[in-house]
């Protein structure tokens, strides 16, 4: 992995986790000084994050973390919602045995680290919906979602912090079982219902963090 592309994974994770709270100043000298790199490639990061939405770089005022964009997160979770659904139909329609214990194995995990940190739960649920994608054969499809859902991932850890975690993986074991049982209906009712649950979220976290968004 390149430099850039390390400062790029590291500055987007911290402006998701929230580490870099949306509206704040961040520069580039100090972001090279902090890495110990020259500034071009903390130039290019910063480019390649505000191709993304989460950085607005404004000439003779300076970087800015984005704030969070209602309309870019309901865009990202409808378009989510709609290759999902596809997604674990075709699961559904010839489970596999060997990727349905991979998939119960994420539970597993994912019951282990209820109570534990939002960041946790993040990437054990990131790395769930990466196997259904990948099982599927749908790899393509996945990293389009990844590349559009920033803004619906700073939502959903923020969420995280505030609603228990518990809710989510009881969703993802009921989705399991109705690949598992061969039932496609049931799997896109469980995916859809899984993945609106933001729409009940955001007004929440809109509410208690009006400053988080534009």
């Amino acid at each position: 992995m390149s430099v850039v592309d390390q400062l790029y994974a590291t500055l987007r994770g911290a402006i998701i986790d929230n580490d870099l709270s949306p509206g704040a100043r961040i520069s580039e000298t100090e972001i090279a000084q902090h890495y110990g790199v020259s500034r071009q490639p903390v130039r290019e990061a910063f480019i390649k994050l505000a191709n993304e939405g989460l950085l607005e770089i404004r000439p003779q005022r300076g970087t800015f973390v984005a704030k969070i964009s209602r309309p870019a997160v309901m865009d990202a979770r409808f378009v989510r919602e709609a290759v999902e659904a596809d997604i674990v139909k075709l699961l559904a329609q010839a489970p596999e045995p060997t990727l349905i214990a991979d998939l119960r194995g994420h539970l597993v995990r994912q019951r282990e680290i209820i109570g534990g940190s939002a960041r946790d739960f993040m990437e054990a649920d990131e790395a769930f919906h990466h196997t259904l994608a990948a099982g599927a054969g749908k790899e393509n499809a996945w990293r389009v979602i990844v590349e559009m859902k920033a803004q619906m991932d700073r939502v959903r850890f923020l969420s995280s912090m505030h609603f228990s975690v518990a809710r989510l993986v009881d969703q993802h074991t009921q989705l399991v079982d109705a690949i598992a049982a061969g039932d496609a209906v049931g799997a896109e009712q469980a995916i859809r219902s899984h993945l609106r649950g933001i729409l009940q979220d955001l007004p929440i976290i809109e509410q208690e963090h009006p400053e988080y968004f534009r």
